[in-house]
């Protein structure tokens, strides 16, 4: 079995899994994918400068993981489903190649204990 990887680059699975290597990055995802936030109002969440949060929340852009638009003088940030669906479906891919890994490798067992 080959892993399709969705028809990603190899650049765009990393930045995926780069991004959310981070459990800040993680919960601003989460916090995201229930409702649209301002960069403010997920600052305010951290014990972190709002400069950092903007950092994160670049990095999330950059791997397509939500998206940011202008609403008068405030930034939203939206969670992207569709590319969490990207990223589940890669982990996917990686467990059925593992576990038909997994699988051939019993049956060679099986094999040698008969």
């Amino acid at each position: 079995m080959v892993v399709d990887m969705q028809k990603l680059s190899d650049a765009e699975v990393d930045r995926i899994f780069h991004a959310l290597a981070d459990a800040t990055r993680r919960d601003i995802v989460r916090r995201t994918l229930v409702g649209e936030a301002s960069v403010s109002r997920l600052a305010e969440a951290y014990a972190m400068s709002f400069a950092a949060v903007q950092k994160h929340v670049a990095v999330l852009e950059g791997a397509g993981l939500v998206t940011k638009h202008r609403s008068g003088r405030e930034r939203l940030v939206r969670g992207n489903p569709e590319a969490i669906g990207r990223a589940q479906r890669l982990l996917d891919e990686f467990e059925q190649l593992w576990r038909s890994r997994i699988d051939r490798l019993d049956a060679l067992l099986a094999e040698d204990r008969t």
